[in-house]
């Protein structure tokens, strides 16, 4: 049996799967907050800049502490903490049903991302620990469970809070609480991972100048930028863009963006493990740049095309994540915690600040003239040529994963 056989045998499949389903509790939640903005738009008669500073509170809380407690972990492992940001997100979702002032709101949105900002780094890291090798499977495998909890909230919005009134968002404290346990679970294999002896293993990396490393994140961050600008103009105003721009109703746009971020998932899924079958590089390259086209189009057809359009870029934007960060882990090995919370950190922040400066934006020149601006964003994906080759294969990478699992000394 080769060593790639062995890894795979010990992919740990349950504790992914545990993890999996609780980035799907946590995001579901997360998702509740930005399809319920119509109900907050009009019960409190919010401005879209006001909207977007409510995403800002929200993405800037969890964008803000995930490098700092990925960087934390790297060095002091707390096996339970993923339970502890449960708490903060429970506590979020209690107040924003009951929160009558826009300041409330944003204290709410900022509790919300809090609980983000403690599960996204320490998450991620369970999953490279329990991939057996298959870094890019798992990680995958990790994200969709939270591309799909985003997909599923605009529905619970349109089943049971657009109906039934703020008031109803405390129900979903008790998906909370059920993350809660599950996470407990987690919890005691990951303490458990780290009572077993480990063996002396040499850092391992892919043998680039540190210079180097530097401008390959550099562009990794730039490629972030494009990716999540965009995709913070679908998610926070795709249902007022289609309501305005083609007619319809709030409940029929609230499907449209379900089907955006279904598309979001699956993209999610396939991304990590083409990525360790073809290597990062190329998913990175042709996921961003490849999806230029489509989103050039976008602003120009009609409802039906729009809808297919949707479900392209979603796909096409999603594949790149996951092999964003496996090959920045791989980039700087044994620094799980701090690569994971910088990325996921920046992922919030980028559609934080994309929200806030994207409804600024269309308070002054209106939604339709942003998605004809945005349109352009991924052809920085052109950045992605200077990225240096990752083999994903070999004992390179199996060292890698030795060392990465481990907390660094």
């Amino acid at each position: 049996m080769t060593t790639a056989q062995a890894d795979a045998d010990r992919t740990a499949f349950k504790v992914l799967g545990a993890i999996s389903f609780s980035h799907f509790l946590n995001d579901t939640m997360q998702s509740l907050l930005l399809a319920s903005y119509p109900l907050f738009k009009q019960g409190l008669d919010l401005s879209f800049a006001q909207i977007g500073l409510i995403t800002l509170a929200f993405q800037f809380t969890a964008s803000l502490l995930q490098p700092l407690v990925g960087a934390y972990t790297d060095r002091h492992p707390r096996p339970f903490s993923l339970s502890l940001g449960m708490g903060f997100t429970l506590a979020g979702l209690l107040l924003l049903s009951q929160a009558t002032t826009f300041p409330l709101l944003l204290l709410a949105a900022a509790l919300v991302g809090s609980g983000s900002s403690i599960f996204h780094p320490e998450a991620s890291r369970v999953a490279r620990m329990a991939s057996g090798g298959r870094h890019g499977l798992a990680q995958s495998i990790f994200q969709v469970g939270g591309n799909a909890g985003a997909a599923f909230g605009p529905l619970l919005a349109a089943w049971i809070v657009l109906p039934h009134g703020q008031k109803s968002l405390a129900v979903f404290s008790l998906i909370a609480l059920l993350a809660m346990i599950v996470l407990a679970g987690v919890g005691v294999w990951y303490r458990d991972q780290h009572r077993k002896p480990k063996k002396a293993t040499p850092a391992a990396g892919p043998g680039l100048p540190r210079g180097e490393v530097r401008r390959a994140l550099g562009v990794l961050m730039a490629l972030m930028f494009s990716k999540f600008f965009y995709l913070a103009s679908i998610s926070s105003y795709l249902i007022f863009y289609l309501m305005q721009h083609y007619g319809i109703g709030a409940q029929e746009a609230q499907y449209h963006l379900f089907y955006f971020l279904f598309a979001v998932a699956a993209g999610t899924l396939l991304g990590g493990p083409i990525g360790d079958r073809i290597g990062r590089k190329r998913v990175i390259w042709l996921s961003i740049l490849g999806v230029a086209p489509f989103t050039l189009a976008l602003p120009y057809v009609g409802l039906g095309v729009s809808a297919a359009l949707t479900l392209i870029i979603g796909f096409m934007l999603a594949s790149a994540f996951p092999a964003m960060v496996v090959y920045a882990q791989e980039l700087m090995p044994g620094k799980v915690g701090t690569v994971s919370g910088l990325f996921f950190g920046l992922a919030f922040g980028l559609a934080g600040i994309g929200a806030a400066l994207l409804g600024q934006l269309a308070d002054h020149w209106g939604i339709e003239t942003v998605y004809r601006l945005c349109a352009f964003l991924p052809l920085i994906g052109l950045l992605a040529v200077f990225l240096p080759d990752l083999r994903s294969g070999g004992a390179l990478h199996g060292h890698a994963a030795q060392a990465a699992a481990a907390p660094a000394k």
